[in-house]
């Protein structure tokens, strides 16, 4: 079951406070990105955030979950409807996560 939009736009203006926010539709679910990072995956509405040790410390609930058969365990977000407290897991997410690749130039 893929994932309604406007749950999709919902969790996107919820972790607006960390940066620029955008969601991109990949295999049938959303990859969801801060500042050009991926930092977490929305899959048959439910959201699932990077596993970092840093946003271990700040969940108030560890859940840990695979977003979809045959995936490793991220962190499974059930409370979205905190603004606040969903900008400063990802902003968090984010400090501790790689900068992404550049892109090849064709």
């Amino acid at each position: 079951m893929a994932s309604n939009a406007d749950f999709v736009q919902y969790i996107a203006d919820q972790c607006s406070g960390a940066g620029e926010i955008v969601a991109k539709k990949m295999f049938g679910d959303y990859g969801i990105y801060c500042d050009g990072k991926i930092f977490g995956l929305i899959c048959d509405d439910h959201f699932y955030l990077k596993p970092t040790d840093a946003v271990r410390e700040m969940l108030r609930t560890i859940d840990m979950r695979p977003p979809y058969p045959g995936a490793k365990p991220y962190f499974y977000i059930a409370d979205v409807d905190d603004h606040g407290y969903l900008s400063a897991l990802v902003k968090e997410t984010c400090k501790h996560l790689p900068e992404p690749k550049p892109k090849k130039k064709k």
